[in-house]
Formats: structure tokens, sequence, C-alpha cells
């Protein structure tokens, strides 16, 4: 194994130009290879492995039989003293791997070699807002740049040889609590993103620009009442309202610090031509300052990408009053139905239900408790709207003496969620999702709270508990077409990082503890597990390179769970945080008694 440190300034320039010279510079990444990046195997050019957000490849040289033979080849430090959640997952052209780290850093590897091409360091004030740890999720790569958000909401491209900055454009004001910590995504020439800072009463929105130039085309705010535009020959046009008029599910101006935030990105479907983005929780959490269903909070938004437009959306927590948030992504993928294919899309949502939906028109096609216990609703209708269990919902402050808290309720699953943003993965090949899930609870309540410019802006207090002292994260595989669990592994520690399934029968993931673990994609069986050092709450890849196949995670502790977790922190705050990429391949002579 080769650990390669950061290569100074004047031997990494050093290096480039020699790779640049000798023909090492690599191809521009088109429309094309994004598209079709899911049925390709060289290369990992999309968050998700496709736009689709299914996290599936077809290879198959790592599978049951081969993959205790995985070794590490090297590992690559991040370096310095920036070792803080790292929730990237890494994308790979031609020999080089580009990925992101704690406190919006971009760094590009040999991946035949492990070292250090160049590193990107974004200049942050110290007035920067995140909610949930200084992580960021991943870059785009489009044509000759690598695209990437800030925590200072800034929309950065840089030149993919030499990392040097080629535009920058701010998405909003950091200042008002405004953050990016999501991948953002390349469609058709558009690199677009989304927006974090729910918790400081932002207005989510959704925005397009031009991936070569930096210059925006389109802007669509998520909360009902907010003007959308799209720009024409870099001229501002009106395109309508997002979707109904001030104050129709809002009460008075409270829709004007909503929440709402876009924080985890989204994914799309070439087939129907629409992105899909998940919005978070509306603004205050106290739902008893703002009566009404909040549109577009804690929904899935299906978006024009050409002009902005939201085609249909589908709420899964109406006045949400826990914040469960609707981020979770929603993956497309097909099925048959009496010989009939049916256009799906699913979503494992942090309040507990697995939603499947017509992804062309977001009718509710079924949804089932994916997690052991829900106390805040008794179902879904046959719309899919909760049955909500009244006495379920946090008191009203105003119900009791002034200056008091409203009254507490034990719920499950937490505000954390049943699922959280951690990326599951589908197989086309079992017909099954993997979701990374948790079992705890929390007690909650209201408090009374004003919007002011840059504070927080919650309204509510909680501790989240554990419901098991067994464990707390459980990877289950769903069956999307009968809600069935087909198998389950549990966890001590709760489960914050992404999964990959591919053709040759795997599932992997990486846990709290520090294990890369690979188990079999149709019984749950573990067939390998490598321990990196530090918790993993990152995305594995593979792809494969020179004939060899490769699989690639980031391992480094943090995240959301340490800094919110109330009794669940007690149970992990002896992880060390790190800050590594591990990347792994079979020895040749595995490869050749496999086949």
């Amino acid at each position: 194994m080769n650990r390669i440190g950061r290569i100074p300034g004047f031997a990494a320039t050093a290096l480039v130009v020699a790779m640049a010279a000798s023909g090492g510079s690599q191809a521009a990444v088109t429309d094309e290879d994004i598209i079709n990046d899911q049925a390709t195997t060289t290369d990992v050019v999309s968050n998700g492995m496709g736009l689709r957000g299914q996290r599936y490849s077809p290879l198959t040289k790592v599978n049951a039989e081969t993959v205790q033979e995985l070794r590490p080849v090297w590992a690559f430090s991040f370096g310095g003293e920036k070792q803080r959640g790292q929730e990237s997952q890494p994308m790979v052209k031609d020999g080089v791997m580009y990925v992101t780290a704690s406190y919006s850093r971009v760094f590009a590897i040999d991946v035949a070699t492990g070292d250090e091409l160049w590193e990107y360091n974004a200049r942050l004030p110290d007035g920067i807002m995140p909610c949930c740890d200084v992580i960021n999720r991943g870059v785009a790569l489009y044509d000759d740049l690598v695209l990437f958000g800030t925590l200072d909401a800034k929309l950065v491209a840089l030149n993919k040889d030499t990392g040097k900055v080629v535009w920058k454009k701010t998405v909003e004001d950091y200042k008002a609590g405004y953050s990016i910590t999501a991948a953002p995504i390349v469609v058709n020439g558009k690199v677009i993103t989304g927006v974090s800072g729910g918790e400081f009463g932002v207005v989510g929105k959704v925005e397009a620009y031009d991936a070569k130039t930096g210059d925006i085309l389109w802007s669509r705010p998520t909360v009902e009442g907010h003007m959308g535009y799209v720009w024409k020959d870099g001229e501002k046009a009106e395109a309508g309202i997002s979707g109904g008029q001030p104050g129709q599910t809002w009460p008075g101006d409270m829709w004007k610090s909503g929440g709402a935030a876009t924080w985890l990105g989204g994914t799309y479907d070439p087939d129907t031509n629409l992105l899909f983005f998940g919005t978070g929780n509306p603004a205050p959490w106290n739902s008893h300052m703002r009566p009404g269903d909040n549109l577009f909070s804690s929904s899935r938004l299906a978006i024009n990408p050409d002009n902005g437009e939201i085609v249909w959306h589908f709420q899964t927590t109406p006045h949400d009053g826990w914040d469960f948030d609707g981020v979770n992504e929603l993956i497309s993928f097909d099925y048959q139905d009496g010989g009939n294919t049916v256009k799906a899309a699913a979503t494992a949502d942090r309040n507990g239900f697995f939603y499947v939906l017509n992804r062309e028109n977001g009718d509710f096609i079924r949804g089932f408790p994916f997690v052991d216990k829900i106390t805040w609703a008794k179902g879904l209708d046959d719309k899919g709207r909760p049955i909500l269990i009244e006495e379920g919902r946090p008191g009203n402050p105003a119900d009791v003496a002034e200056g008091s808290k409203g009254e507490s309720v034990f719920s499950a699953p937490s505000f954390l969620g049943g699922k959280n943003w951690m990326p599951m993965a589908y197989s086309q090949d079992t017909g099954l999702f993997y979701v990374p899930s948790n079992e705890w609870a929390m007690d909650i309540w209201n408090e009374s709270v004003s919007y002011k410019k840059g504070a927080a802006y919650l309204g509510a207090g909680f501790t989240i508990k554990p419901l098991n002292e067994e464990y707390i994260g459980v990877l289950r595989a769903i069956d999307p077409k009968t809600g069935e669990e087909v198998w389950r592994y549990q966890n001590y520690a709760p489960l914050w990082g992404g999964v990959l399934t591919t053709a040759g029968g795997l599932v992997f993931m990486g846990n709290p503890e520090g294990y890369l673990m690979a188990f079999d994609a149709k019984s749950g069986e573990m067939k390998y597990k490598f321990n990196t050092g530090s918790g993993i709450v990152g995305s594995p890849i593979t792809w494969e390179q020179d004939g060899e196949q490769y699989v690639s995670v980031v391992s480094g502790w943090g995240g959301a769970v340490p800094l919110w977790g109330g009794e669940v922190a007690k149970r992990v705050k002896h992880l060390n945080q790190g800050g590594t990429v591990w990347t792994f391949k079979l020895p040749q002579s595995a490869e050749v008694a496999s086949r």
C-alpha cells in the first residue's frame, strides 16, 4: 500500500505540465458521457453513478467469490487540521480522481499512483453558518471543468487539469444562513444547484447556470409565493409564480422566510426530461406558528430543466412539525406490472415511510413504513398523505404560560430520520433498494421564536435517543413492489454513508466504526470488511481502468450525528476524525481465478 501525501505547489505544477506534454491531459466530459454514465464502466462522471442516482454498476470482476481478495492499493490523506466530516462521492475520468473534502476543498489525484495532481482551497469567510458540519458531497464534471459549491454559497468552476478558477458565482448571501453542501449536477450543459440553510429561515431554490460561462439561466424558489425567473440573452424575464400565490398554504407573511431548502441536490430522468429535487423543513420548526400545508416544503419536486417550471410536486409531510424534511433522493426505475412497464421513482423519507411514485405525473403508487417504529402517523391514505396521530405533534407554547415551552412528545423516527441524506442504491438485477436507515426516536417540544436574518430559526428543542441497545443503524434490502424487507444488517452506531450495488451481486457500504463492508445482494451475508481507521460517511464508487476493477471510498467521521445526536452522540464520541480516500482493487491472481 502506498500512502501518498500532498505534493508541494511547484512539484504539483510540474507534474501537471509533464502530463500535458506527454499527452496525459484528459478528454472533455460531454453531455453524452454524463447521460450514459451508469452504462459505462471506465469512469464516474455524475453524482449517483448515473443521473438517475441508482448507484448501480454493471461491473462483475469484484463479486461474491472474489471480493475477499480486495486489497487497498493506495490511501490519500487530505491532510491539514481540517479533518471533519467527509461525505464526498469521488469522480473519475481518464485516470484522474476528483474529490471534495471538508471546508470546501477539492483534490485531483492520479488513480494509478495516489499522487496529488492539484488542490483547491476555497477562501471561506469567518461568518459561514453550516447547519450540520463543514462537509461537501462532491463535484460535477463538464467539458474541461470541475464544478462544486462552497460553504459560503458560491458555485465555482475549476480547470480540471490545473485546478485554477475559471469562473465563480455567488448563489446567495451566506450572512443570511445560506450555504451549499450538495454536489451539483449537469444536464444538457446546465450546472444545476440547490442551497442549504433551512434552519436559518432562508428560502429554498433551485438554479441553473451555463456550465461553461457561469451565466445564470433560471432560478426557481421552492416556497410557494416566491417568483421564479428565466434569463434570456443576459436579461431577466419573469417566469411566473412558483406554483401558487402568497399565503395560500402559509399564514400571513411567513412564506417570506419559509425554509424548504434544497440542500441535498437532485437527480434527473432523461425519459421524462425532469429534474427531481427534494425540499427541506418549513421554517420555523414550531408548526403551530404556520398552520397549513406550507408548500413546497418537505416535498419532492419535478422541475423542467429547460426553464425551471415545477411540473408536479408530492409532499411527504404536510405541515411538518418534526423537521422530517423531504430532501432524500428520488431515484427513477422501471418495473413490470401485468405486462406493462411502470415508469416509477422511489424515495425513503426521513419520516419513516418509503414511497413509490409515478415519475411522469407524481401520482402516488404505494407507500409503506421501512422503519420499525413510527409514532406520528397511523399510515398513508390512498393519495399518500399521512394519517396523523394528533397527540404525536409537539404542543403549542401559546397554550401554556408565557415564556414556557410547549408540551413535549416522544416521536419516532427522530428528526435525523428513518433515513437521512445518505443515498440508497437500486439493483437492476435483484429489483431491490438497499436503504441505509436508523432506528432512533426523540423527545421534541416547541418554543416561541421570531425570525432574524442570519439567526437560528427553530422554535423547538429535542433530545435524540436510540430505540435499541444493540443497534441503531440498519441496512435494509427492500422490495419496492411489495414493501417486503428481504434482509437487514444491524449496526451498533448510526449509519450515515451511501450505498453502492453492482452486477457482481454485491452491496458496498461503510459504517462509523470505520469499516468498508460488502454484502451479498440477495442474502445479505457479509462477504468483506476492511477498517479504514476513521468512520465512513461518504459514498463508495467502482469503475474499471486498464482492465482492472477499482473500488474507492472516502473515510472521515463527522456530519450531523456527533453535532445533533444527543444520547446517540455518546455512542460515537470515541470515534476518530479523519480525511482519507481509500482505493482498492483485486490482485491479478484473484482476477484470473474468477474467470
